[in-house]
């Protein structure tokens, strides 16, 4: 279970995250969702220790200010949206460092951690590059990478960041599926922030709207991503819709052009261009 009370982040004089409260069961998947610069980024490395704040962040009852790096490192594991990506690494040897949190006095790795990065390489679909350089990969494989590397972790917590913006749809759906299902089987409490409203809804059950540093909705899909809501918060027209099957989808409206400034603007295709007559 994590439990926000008060936390608030100052980056200089500008307020990142004001006052946030909030309470993520254990095995939940909470969504924040917001415009650029909302504070998702921040309440996410608030909760993972990664930023001084004021408040209290507790983790399954124990306040974070009192764990040491490592032992929050086995409690958390974080998703950044711009990883640190050494080229020259071998795919498998970055995986591996996933483990680092569970090594020995001695450091070396033991045939249960080489099993661990073997079985998530093969359930991301990189198993077959797990010799290759980092610089050979592609921004999709690098992504699914990351991810692979914080699943290693076997943390109780998961924190994305953006975690699918670099791959196709299918990829998304994909990886955000492996994710739930590895949520289910190991009782995984994740919080992610997305700006994919629309896989927001559909995997989060509770989702965050953030704004200027302050949660300004909670609750469910359906309560959250309402049009009229997301409007405001974001600053254009939104429709709501719900799919065949009862998913809820976001689309984006256009707003109408002004009629076009033109002598050409009433011509149609029924009304084509006649030549100019000639003089007398």
């Amino acid at each position: 279970m994590i439990k926000i009370r008060g936390v608030t982040v100052r980056y200089g004089s500008v307020l990142a995250l004001a006052a946030a409260t909030e309470r993520v069961d254990s095995g939940a998947w909470v969504g924040l969702i917001g415009a650029n610069g909302a504070g998702k980024t921040t309440l996410l490395r608030a909760i993972g220790g990664l930023v001084a704040h004021e408040g209290l962040v507790e983790l399954g009852g124990l306040p974070t200010s009192s764990l040491s790096r490592r032992r929050l490192a086995r409690i958390v594991a974080f998703v950044p949206q711009h990883p640190l990506l050494p080229g020259d690494m071998e795919v498998a040897d970055y995986v591996l460092l996933g483990r680092t949190p569970h090594a020995g006095y001695f450091g070396g790795e033991t045939s249960k951690d080489r099993r661990v990065c073997a079985e998530l390489l093969e359930r991301l679909g990189l198993a077959t590059a797990s010799s290759r350089r980092l610089l050979t990969l592609s921004g999709g494989e690098l992504q699914r990478l990351v991810l692979a590397r914080a699943l290693a972790q076997e943390a109780p917590v998961l924190l994305l960041d953006e975690p699918t913006s670099a791959l196709d749809l299918g990829r998304r759906i994909e990886a955000l599926e492996l994710v739930d299902e590895l949520r289910i089987e190991r009782g995984l409490t994740v919080v992610s922030a997305m700006h994919d409203l629309t896989l927001a809804g559909q995997f989060a059950e509770r989702l965050l709207l953030l704004t200027g540093g302050r949660i300004a909705a909670a609750g469910a899909p359906r309560e959250v991503l309402e049009a009229s809501l997301l409007a405001m918060h974001f600053g254009a027209d939104v429709h709501v819709l719900s799919t065949p099957d009862g998913q809820l989808a976001v689309v984006p409206g256009r707003r109408p052009r002004p009629p076009a400034a033109s002598s050409l603007a009433g011509m149609t295709a029924e009304s084509p261009m006649q030549p100019a007559e000639t003089a007398m």
